[in-house]
């Protein structure tokens, strides 16, 4: 039997090979040596040097990475195309009052990504207040999406114009079929995918909640993936729990849910189905008080991805009663 040295790894008892070096213990513990700071014996290992650094019986090591700051073990967050965020909530920017009321709403919600539409400058009156003026795109990410395009030529056009004015490069895709439903064409859909992630674009993609559809994006480029929950501004909230929950399990990018929200236990089923992430507009924008909903919403993903990792209890065809039956008097 090959003899094995004996470590403390973050406080548990750890058993590798004799002769490993710590870059083999950090490869054995599943994790990218690129994205670890790595402490033997109380002495930090440079990172360049962890495949030459051998391990000894009895070392003490201890091996972070960054988190949040201030999160502690609560921290949940979550990724797409390299870019790291805390709220699983994104917010759109229409049909608000006026700016004032749209920024205070995305304050009260909490959420790091705001869709912006693009749309030609006023150049009658260029002094006019702008989105800019109220949520400072340095704070809030602004993700370009492309509103009101019913061709890929229109869609991919439009990106090219955020692009140009704002530097982005992560976007919103949605290409629609037509105007009374505005479901996504997905041919179109697909075809503005393939051309914007050649160009570079790391394209977040509104789409029919339809697994097939939904990998078919995925392998064009498509960084994230966002099924409708119900038509765009119903509030008819998720129709078909069954295809976004199979979306979730094939899925290798986030899938985020787009469209139909229309009240907080909407958003809460979309997190409990395991997706990362929900955007609203309507829900906000049209309640009638719209920070209160926004703050209404901020809590409902956190609740509903608390239950999600929590994981549900089985379902059960007949009662079963929490109170032992044994012993009644």
């Amino acid at each position: 039997m090959a003899a094995e040295l004996s470590l403390i790894v973050n406080g548990e008892q750890r058993r590798i090979l004799s002769g490993a070096s710590i870059a083999d213990l950090v490869l054995n513990l599943e994790l990218d040596p690129k994205k670890v700071a790595v402490e033997c014996n109380g002495v930090i290992v440079p990172r360049s040097g962890l495949a030459q650094a051998p391990l000894a019986d009895n070392d003490v090591l201890e091996i972070v990475h960054f988190v949040g700051g201030g999160s502690g073990a609560g921290d949940d967050s979550w990724t797409v195309a390299g870019r790291t965020f805390h709220s699983r909530l994104i917010v759109g920017t229409g049909k608000y009052t006026d700016f004032e009321q749209n920024a205070a709403a995305v304050e009260a919600s909490g959420a790091e990504i705001v869709t912006v539409a693009v749309r030609r400058v006023n150049v009658s009156d260029p002094k006019a207040p702008m989105l800019t003026d109220f949520i400072d795109p340095k704070r809030t990410t602004y993700l370009p999406n492309t509103a009101g395009c019913f061709t890929a030529d229109d869609a991919i056009r439009t990106l090219r114009l955020a692009r140009e004015a704002g530097g982005w490069d992560l976007v919103k895709l949605e290409v629609l079929g037509e105007a009374r439903t505005l479901y996504p064409d997905m041919r179109e859909t697909l075809k503005a995918t393939e051309v914007l992630a050649k160009e570079g674009f790391l394209p977040m993609v509104y789409c029919v909640d339809d697994p097939i559809a939904a990998k078919q994006l995925e392998e064009a480029g498509a960084v994230a993936v966002m099924p409708l929950g119900a038509p765009i501004g119903s509030g008819l909230g998720i129709q078909n729990r069954v295809t976004i929950r199979l979306i979730v399990e094939g899925a290798s990018v986030p899938v985020l849910v787009d469209a139909g929200v229309g009240t907080a236990s909407d958003a809460a089923v979309a997190m409990e189905l395991g997706c990362d992430g929900v955007l609203m507009n309507t829900a906000i924008a049209e309640a009638k008080d719209p920070i209160r909903m926004a703050r209404a919403m901020k809590l409902a993903v956190e609740a509903g991805r608390g239950a999600y990792l929590a994981g549900r209890m089985g379902t059960r065809k007949y009662a079963d009663p929490s109170s032992p039956l044994a012993g009644l008097i």
